[in-house]
């Protein structure tokens, strides 16, 4: 699944992304943590990774394996 960054906040390393279909996702910090970015830009394209039980487990650049 994909979406676009609406917020981060670099400080909390927390934010939403906007999915394709206008529904908005919250990230937390550990979901961030493990995507291995140091940063993310309002406007940018995602992947989210989801974990067995559902939650939003990792955000990955689309190109990134």
């Amino acid at each position: 699944m994909q979406g676009t960054v609406a917020t981060f906040d670099p400080d909390t390393r927390t934010g939403s992304l906007l999915l394709d279909d206008g529904t908005p996702v919250a990230f937390d910090r550990a979901a961030f943590d493990a995507s291995g970015l140091r940063l993310l830009r309002l406007g940018q394209r995602v992947r989210l990774e989801y974990g067995d039980g559902g939650e939003l487990r990792r955000i990955a650049i689309p190109t990134m394996p």
